[in-house]
């Protein structure tokens, strides 16, 4: 058998045409593994309640994840102001807590709600009579004369009985959760009695400092979040809802935020307090940033709903929500 000798400059051209095969096989056996180049980008800006604050944070640091050149820049100032930012095009979100007035609906208010949590009353555990209140708890019809008449001024004329005077304690902010609590008595939060204080946070820190305190707070402000208990100091002020005096097996599901999110799901809390969250607009969003991170907020991110405190939404308003954003 004659073998075939190849020339030098044959030999060089193989070597060259081998080597470009290795490479495109190369690129071909991992062209799977690649990750596609992301072209979302561009800054979302957003504003308001106190009790969206938390979770819209979480939201957004788990949405950068997937899209790296997404910015945020995210407030919590109260539900007041932040509908009027993006009614006024501050913002591209208004973290709305309350029901939309049908005055916002005419400059444009477009609202597409991503979750679910109640306003709870506060009481200080320091409480000379607190094991006989949370056993009692308060009815509706002391509520309202607690923070709206102003008739009931001591905390004998409530469950104890220790002649102590009631310090009520509200919010300074246009809040969703002043708000909400009002409409539980059929009020607006100017109705509402009390010494007013700014924010969530600032609200339970006066009714903590204030042994003889009431007041109310979002559930991500009243609760730990990795406890699952009542923050010290600061207990949830149970509502006696059939009136008869003592807070029945049913009523008592204050213990752990876990608790009390599953008794809201199942309509076992009243509504209001209990409400609907949501990110208000100013008109249909339209940023292909915008509108993905609704749409995730709606999908994937519910998936970090029950474990800050929050109520998920049904399939069917889920469903119904995302139509919004399409």
């Amino acid at each position: 058998m004659i073998k075939k000798i190849l020339k030098p400059r044959s030999l060089i051209a193989v070597i060259a045409v081998s080597g470009v095969l290795l490479i495109t096989s190369s690129f071909v056996g991992h062209k799977t593994n690649m990750i596609p180049a992301d072209d979302l980008e561009g800054t979302i800006s957003i504003s308001g309640a106190f009790a969206l604050y938390p979770i819209t944070v979480k939201w957004a640091d788990e949405f950068k994840k997937l899209h790296p050149n997404v910015k945020f820049n995210i407030s919590a100032g109260g539900a007041g102001k932040g509908i009027t930012d993006a009614l006024s095009g501050l913002v591209d979100i208004g973290l709305a807590s309350r029901d939309i007035d049908p005055s916002e609906v005419k400059k444009g208010a477009y609202t597409i709600y991503v979750t679910k949590d109640a306003m709870v009353q506060t009481f200080n555990t320091g409480n000379p009579d607190a094991s006989e209140i949370l056993a009692k708890g308060v009815k509706k019809d002391q509520f309202l004369n607690i923070f709206v008449t102003g008739s009931i001024k001591n905390w004998k004329q409530v469950a104890g009985k220790a002649a102590v005077p009631i310090h009520v304690y509200t919010r300074s902010d246009a809040a969703g959760a002043g708000e909400t609590w009002a409409k539980y008595f059929g009020k607006k939060q100017e109705d509402l009695l009390g010494v007013g204080v700014f924010g969530d946070p600032g609200l339970a820190q006066a009714v903590k400092k204030d042994p003889a305190a009431i007041g109310y707070n979002n559930l991500a402000y009243l609760y730990d979040l990795k406890t699952r208990k009542p923050v010290a100091g600061v207990h949830a002020l149970p509502i006696d809802v059939n009136g008869n005096g003592k807070i029945d097996a049913n009523e008592n599901f204050y213990a752990t935020i876990d608790e009390l999110t599953t008794a809201i799901g199942e309509g076992k809390y009243p509504s209001p307090p209990a409400r609907n969250l949501g990110f208000l607009f100013k008109g249909k969003p339209k940023k292909k940033e915008l509108v993905e991170f609704v749409k995730y907020v709606l999908t994937a991110g519910q998936k970090f709903v029950d474990e800050n405190g929050y109520i998920p939404l049904s399939k069917t308003k889920i469903q119904e929500e995302l139509k919004k954003a399409d």
